[in-house]
């Protein structure tokens, strides 16, 4: 059985976890989508590559999907590594604390 600590870390690396998957599943679909429709465009009017819109506005959607899963998770790191620099300048470089913070 986990205790409170390691269900709060299990449950964060799980969010984690899912909003990537979200990420990819969205990637795929963005691919598999605009390749239909580009297929269609080149089928029925290949003069005007009107493909490109959907192509740029939902390239943008995604872009910020990405943004929002990898810039949280980039944050996180960034958080844990200053709490480190000034809980170590706190105690000075020869005393350690015993305690080590979670890997986020």
């Amino acid at each position: 059985m986990l205790d409170r600590s390691d269900q709060e870390r299990y449950r964060r690396v799980k969010e984690r976890v899912e909003a990537r998957y979200g990420l990819y599943g969205h990637a795929v679909t963005y691919g598999l989508v605009n390749a239909l429709l580009l297929a269609i465009n080149l089928l029925t009017s290949p003069a005007y590559l009107w493909f490109l819109w959907p192509l740029l506005g939902w390239g943008i959607g995604l872009a910020a999907h990405a943004f929002d899963v990898f810039g949280k998770e980039w944050q996180e790191r960034k958080i844990a590594a200053i709490m480190a620099r000034e809980r170590q300048e706190r105690l000075g470089p020869d005393e350690p604390d015993g305690q080590t913070w979670p890997n986020l």
